[in-house]
């Protein structure tokens, strides 16, 4: 019988290398044996051989990645809401990774503490609880009481995640090219991996964070219902990270029973909306880790918003092709769509796709941003997608691929359509919409 006892974490390079390395020996060999048994079969036999194959590819590299902190859990989690990338069944099953990890043993957090802050631990905090609050892939939050008898929130790294990034990252583009189960060209796919890279080096320095968080607080002082956590710079470090502790209702529980009702649900999504807005289109950097645990909110209307580790800042012209896009679909301008997606990078040039694919899909993308008001608590438009996506013949598909230097501003918006399903908003998004477009900075 086969031992079914869950497996050790690997915590040292070595052990990483040897459990990504038996995945990816593993994964090789279910696609060379399925190349070989295709040979033999009908294309419809072939086809659901393959459909098997990738459940099992995404259902091996999700346990694999789901026992690693690090990188490579990190870029999982981004690559679950990545279906224009990976082939379905594989994102589906990678989605188990957008929940908490199991926390790391406490003596190797105070060993990081210690070593980060250049004392000993009951000398930095006079309370520190060992047990965290939150875990995730690349460090976990502690509750503690500053020697001042402040309450905060203290952000741990774990230690020699940065050191794991090229492996890490090595190794799962080695996977996903592995039977050709990537649908976009080798340039898109490196610009792709690049900006992931960039992103995890920024996201692992937390005094980058700090800085980030401060920015975004100075830039938020117009809006007093959003609050972001003030920084502790002498409890703090390029891997530690202590914050005031800014309590609220995490989403799951903001319902009628808990004080919020539907005008206030509505109006928290309204000024969630506009804050994200404002951070596209004006201040050009945006808080892009729309995971709920990143946010909190309470009964007067108030959002709180945590982990300003994950920021994609863009330039003026990303900016404006942006809003460009967005505008060409509102007036229905086809032609000006396909030219600003082709200058964005998100459309393959030297094809052509003509007005009924776009008037289709805008139609479902804007159905969302109308005059009139929208329920999310009964969305139903992530279905209507896929559905269309089967509908639709997979040359046209192929004309589209994922840009780089808009991949990370399109999971903010995919990932907030489940926030304000969560919260069961049911208003009118076009004048909140038509006011961000307005406020982009010049």
């Amino acid at each position: 019988m086969a031992d079914r006892r869950p497996r050790k974490r690997p915590t040292t390079t070595a052990g990483r290398l040897m459990r990504l390395t038996g995945m990816t020996t593993s994964i090789a060999t279910r696609v060379a044996g399925h190349q070989v048994k295709s040979l033999f079969q009908s294309a419809d036999a072939s086809a659901a051989s393959r459909d098997k194959l990738m459940e099992h590819i995404g259902r091996e590299v999700a346990a694999t990645l789901g026992e690693m902190k690090g990188a490579v859990m990190k870029v999982g989690q981004i690559a679950s809401q990545m279906q224009d990338i990976l082939p379905a069944q594989i994102s589906e099953q990678l989605k188990v990774l957008q929940n908490a990890s199991a926390p790391m043993p406490f003596h190797v957090i105070r060993r990081q503490l210690e070593k980060e802050l250049g004392g000993e631990l009951d000398s930095l905090f006079r309370e520190f609880e060992q047990t965290p609050f939150a875990a995730a892939s690349i460090g976990q939050v502690h509750r503690a009481v500053t020697p001042d008898g402040d309450t905060v929130v203290v952000k741990v790294q774990y230690p020699a995640v940065k050191e794991s990034i090229d492996s890490d990252m090595k190794h799962l583009r080695r996977i996903l090219r592995l039977g050709s189960l990537l649908k976009v060209d080798e340039q898109a796919l490196e610009a792709v991996f690049r900006e992931i890279r960039n992103q995890l080096q920024e996201e692992l320095d937390y005094r980058q964070e700090a800085g980030n968080l401060a920015h975004f607080r100075e830039f938020h002082q117009h809006q007093p219902w959003l609050i972001i956590p003030r920084v502790y710079d002498d409890l703090s470090s390029e891997k530690v990270l202590t914050l005031s502790l800014e309590e609220g209702t995490p989403l799951d529980q903001v319902d009628d029973a808990h004080g919020f009702d539907q005008q206030t649900r509505n109006q928290l999504g309204e000024r969630l909306f506009d804050a994200l807005g404002e951070q596209i289109f004006a201040l050009r950097a945006v808080h892009c880790d729309p995971h709920p645990g990143n946010f909190a909110f309470r009964p007067d209307g108030t959002i709180v918003m945590y982990d300003f580790g994950a920021v994609k800042r863009l330039n003026a012209q990303d900016t404006e092709l942006l809003r460009n896009i967005v505008m060409a679909a509102m007036g229905q301008h086809w032609a000006e769509l396909d030219q600003h997606l082709q200058a964005l990078g998100a459309r393959k040039a030297g094809t052509t796709v003509n007005d009924q694919f776009y008037a289709t899909w805008i139609d479902l993308l804007l159905r969302a941003f109308g005059d009139t008001p929208y329920d999310f608590a009964r969305a139903e438009l992530h279905k209507d997608i896929m559905r269309q996506v089967k509908r639709t013949p997979l040359e046209q598909l192929l004309k589209f691929q994922p840009s780089s230097r808009s991949l990370l501003v399109e999971r903010v918006i995919s990932g907030h359509y489940w926030t304000m399903m969560k919260l069961g908003v049911n208003t009118a998004f076009r004048p909140n919409l038509e006011r961000a477009l307005d406020n982009a900075r010049e």
